[in-house]
């Protein structure tokens, strides 16, 4: 349950975890079965990535400034004038390499390229395009709730699982510097891949991204192992799994499907009829397997439930680490456009979909009753509007073709957001020894005027007053009643 149910039975197996409650049962994976898990991955896909490097390696890096060939004996870098002039008129950077195309244009030439591509341009028996278009549809008619329920639980809620964020923190593209960018980016990949049908289909951009994001895994595993067999202590591979191993890939299409059905939005007051859930598991589904993660828990909403429990009850316990990981996202959002929301704001955001347990792991801030009444008035509006839209099938389409157009202007064609620079999922964020992400400060300037929260407060007062009216117009009623009926006895 995402909220406490006072009515409910307790039995032996009954379980809290970090504010949700469920019953333990056979069916849920054990730890000992999510054991090998962690040490399985997609090796199909890391076998592709070195033939993609062997037809098109890698650009090189730039030497460190203390091996320079024009390094002073002191160590200094003491660069001549005309190799100055050289360096400041060299022709603009190469764009990255697109390892989708390279892949595309090679794999009828290549033996592996061609087991793979016929791997993953093979449409699964269980796939109903027409399901798939309707769990699309999903994402956008529940949209805002939804994007709230990624960034404030999944994303930031899922700092909590200690292993995963090892790996995260190597790449070091949770700092406050770019946390925001790169949240924007896996925003983009969720929105290729629900904008059209044909985006999803093989060949379409969502299918391209989806690649490109598995290979853009395959790199980062292979990378810090790497890093670990040369140097101990580095990555504990023992205690933590294979980088990006299939319990953790299970685990993000997890957070991106089950933990907004059965957490996110139930928590904002929305729950979804049964079709809608069927609908949109099996898009992930779909996704997922395209990425390369075992689907089996997937097949069916229940298997999908459990696989959440199971991961919340096992998965999630926050180290320092954590901390850190969490509250930088925090900072990174901080007073950021379109919305300028504040640090209180974000963290009530968080509070009030992960808990107050996990957020006190995760050395969240705790806010004042002001911004929980702005919490409450956004869960409000995004219920009669949801609600509302979904309620006239023509308003719900007209809702889903305009949040559509709506979602990917703001996220990757403003200047707040990507700038209309799509990402390809380039290997941008490079695990080195050092790279390990550490606390930051907020990124910009704060601002205190928020649009959000003023419309939140807006209707937190609007709700409270049409409450109160109609507990007056209520007692009215009773009183005018008993006065009736005492009038008529005596």
């Amino acid at each position: 349950m995402a909220w406490p149910n006072p009515f409910r039975r307790r039995t032996a197996n009954t379980r809290d975890c970090w504010g949700y409650t469920f019953e333990l049962t056979d069916q849920h994976l054990t730890p000992e079965q999510c054991q090998p898990l962690k040490h399985s991955y997609d090796t199909l896909g890391e076998q592709v990535l070195d033939r993609l490097n062997e037809i098109s390696p890698p650009p090189q890096k730039d030497l460190p400034r203390g091996s320079s060939q024009f390094s002073a004996p002191d160590g200094r870098n003491e660069v001549p004038l005309k190799a100055e002039a050289e360096v400041k008129e060299s022709p603009p950077k190469n764009p990255p390499r697109d390892l989708y195309a390279i892949l595309r244009d090679h794999a009828e030439s290549d033996e592996l390229l061609q087991r793979f591509w016929h791997e993953v341009t093979t449409v699964p028996p269980w796939v109903d395009w027409a399901q798939i278009q309707r769990g699309q549809d999903v994402f956008y008619r529940y949209g805002a709730a939804n994007l709230t329920g990624l960034a404030y639980q999944s994303l930031l809620g899922g700092m909590g699982a200690a292993r995963v964020v090892e790996t995260l923190a190597r790449t070091g593209g949770f700092s406050t510097k770019v946390a925001r960018s790169r949240l924007f980016e896996t925003t983009q990949h969720i929105l290729q891949c629900t904008k059209s049908l044909e985006s999803i289909q093989p060949g379409g951009d969502g299918f391209a991204s989806t690649i490109r994001v598995r290979l853009l895994h395959a790199a980062v595993r292979n990378r810090i192992l790497k890093l670990a067999s040369t140097k101990p202590g580095y990555y504990d591979v023992e205690a933590w799994g294979i980088p990006i191993n299939d319990l953790d890939s299970m685990a993000t299409i997890n957070t991106f499907s089950a933990t907004l059905i059965w957490l996110s939005l139930p928590r904002q007051g929305i729950f979804l009829r049964q079709q809608e859930i069927i609908d949109y598991m099996a898009l992930w589904r779909y996704i997922g397997y395209v990425i390369g993660c075992p689907t089996d828990q997937f097949a069916t909403p229940d298997q999908s439930r459990r696989l959440m429990e199971t991961l919340l009850f096992h998965e999630v316990h926050p180290s320092d680490t954590s901390k850190i990981m969490a509250n930088n996202i925090i900072k990174s959002l901080e007073g950021q456009p379109p919305g300028y929301a504040s640090a209180d704001f974000l963290t009530a955001s968080a509070r009030w979909l992960n808990g107050n347990a996990l957020c006190d792991e995760l050395g969240l801030m705790r806010p004042s009753a002001y911004y929980w009444a702005l919490m409450a008035g956004q869960c409000l509006f995004f219920c009669v509007f949801n609600y509302g839209y979904r309620a006239v099938p023509s308003w719900d389409r007209h809702h889903i073709d305009m949040l559509k157009k709506a979602f990917y202007q703001i996220i990757v064609h403003s200047k707040y957001g990507l700038k209309g620079e799509e990402t390809t999922f380039d290997f941008k964020y490079v695990p080195e020894y050092e790279t390990i992400t550490e606390m930051g400060e907020c990124t910009e300037e704060r601002v205190k005027d928020s649009d959000i929260e003023r419309r939140n407060l807006k209707t937190f007062i609007i709700a409270g007053a049409i409450a109160v009216s109609m507990m007056g117009v209520g007692t009215w009623i009773g009183v005018r009643i008993v006065g009736g009926i005492v009038r008529s006895i005596w």
